[in-house]
């Protein structure tokens, strides 16, 4: 009876165990960081200031109408000395006065500076929008990587805790020896501190994936002591082609599309400046309505009420050549800014170029350390079973396990740079799948 609770017990951790570690998926984790981000939130929030910003109020091109009302008076005590008769004193005499209207003002014309002012806001807009959307493939390039560094993580766990049941099994062979007579007390020492050295990498490689988890939970805007699984290997997309890519980049790269953007607004704010060349048009209308009491004055009580119309016209006749300053300072930005798209277009191309060398090699690589890893792993196989048969000494038993855990690692540390180099290539290019 005591066994079969003891067997129940272990089922129930062992459920409880698989619960609290759930799986999660690459798809999942950009699924989560794409709604919880803090970068991306901030990032949609600029863009739709931008994009509430671009209208044709923001750029000037409707009236403006204000309303005013002014309400006040005085209490005064006054002497009036006329030309004839007797002096004229009245003490406290209370005046008021009170008014009230609205002012309707209305740039008809300004050269076209207006019209000029409301493509810039929707070309703001746009860069918003690219803005936010680097802020994505940031974000899911982030996520990959770091995902993809929880499966290495737990690789090297895997490698590590194979080469600490070598050390195991070197160990007992050692003692087994040692009570047959035919083996040393340092043999087994020697396996011993092996061993030990193999438990200590085992341990920090199982802090090393914590760490890595602490830092997906935190990309993913949740409880960081937020524990998981993830995928057991690293799949590698090994058919992209630089020809492909270039071209997309030059489309979709987020740092071309910014500044060709900003070419464009450059543009405009010449046509801006340009404006003030031409006369200035506005209209102008209003209604207003006052009264007043003064028993002092003449007429002791006033009223009126009424339109107000009229159109104003004015042109810069000159300003000291500051118009010509300010238009050959925006032909200059103009200028800089073709050259920074070009720039931008050759940097990006530079590290597009480097990305997928990096990629190409690092397969190469994944391939040429895969077969490294089934020589070390038949070596280390025929030289545990001549150990066991004591034809060789435990030093060299040790060289063909270390050999077999470098070999994994490698194969693994390949994998994981391919995969890194394949998310930089999408990364600048644009071309990341953000739901995957």
């Amino acid at each position: 009876m005591g066994r079969k609770l003891k067997l129940f017990a272990l089922l129930c951790l062992t459920a409880v165990s698989a619960f609290a570690q759930q799986q999660l998926t690459l798809q999942e984790a950009i699924s989560i960081a794409l709604q919880n981000n803090y970068d991306i939130k901030i990032s949609k929030n600029v863009s739709s200031i931008a994009k509430n910003n671009a209208n044709i109020g923001n750029a000037g091109m409707l009236p403006n109408l204000t309303g005013s009302y002014t309400n006040g008076g005085s209490i005064q005590n006054t002497r009036q000395t006329p030309a004839t008769g007797p002096d004229r004193v009245i003490t406290g005499a209370k005046s008021t006065n009170q008014s009230y209207g609205a002012d309707l003002n209305w740039t008809i014309f300004d050269g076209f500076t207006m019209f000029a002012n409301y493509d810039r806001l929707k070309e703001l807009q746009k860069q918003g929008e690219v803005n936010s959307r680097l802020a994505i493939l940031n974000t899911v390039s982030d996520v990959i990587t770091a995902y993809y560094d929880v499966v290495r993580q737990q690789q090297l766990i895997i490698a590590a805790d194979s080469a600490m049941d070598v050390s195991v099994l070197r160990t007992n062979i050692a003692k087994t020896k040692l009570q047959l007579g035919r083996g040393s007390k340092l043999d087994v020492l020697t396996a011993q501190v092996d061993y030990n050295t193999d438990t200590s990498s085992y341990l920090q490689t199982k802090n090393a994936l914590q760490v890595a988890k602490v830092r997906l939970n935190q990309l993913l805007v949740r409880d960081i002591s937020t524990n998981f699984t993830v995928d057991k290997y690293i799949e590698l997309e090994k058919g992209l082609l630089y020809t492909q890519l270039a071209e997309v980049s030059t489309k979709q790269n987020p740092a071309v599309q910014n500044a060709f953007i900003n070419q464009k607004i450059a543009s405009l704010n010449l046509k801006a400046v340009r404006g003030a060349r031409y006369p200035s048009i506005s209209l102008n209308s209003g209604y207003s309505r006052a009264n007043s009491t003064s028993p002092t004055g003449f007429n002791q009580k006033f009223a009126a009420n009424g339109f107000t119309y009229g159109v104003t016209a004015s042109i810069n006749l000159f300003n000291g050549f500051l118009q010509r300053q300010q238009e050959r300072n925006a032909k200059i930005e103009i200028d800089n800014a073709g050259l920074n798209l070009e720039k931008t277009k050759l940097d990006v191309n530079a590290q597009l170029l480097s990305a997928y060398q990096n990629y190409t090699t690092y397969l190469d690589l994944v391939k040429l350390e895969q077969r490294n890893v089934d020589i070390a792993k038949e070596n280390l196989d025929i030289t545990l079973a001549k150990y066991r048969l004591g034809s060789i000494a435990p030093l060299e038993l040790r060289e063909a396990q270390r050999n077999a855990i470098d070999v994994q690692n490698r194969f693994i540390e390949m994998q994981y740079q391919a995969k890194l180099a394949e998310t930089t290539l999408k990364e600048i290019s644009g071309s990341i799948n953000l739901s995957n």
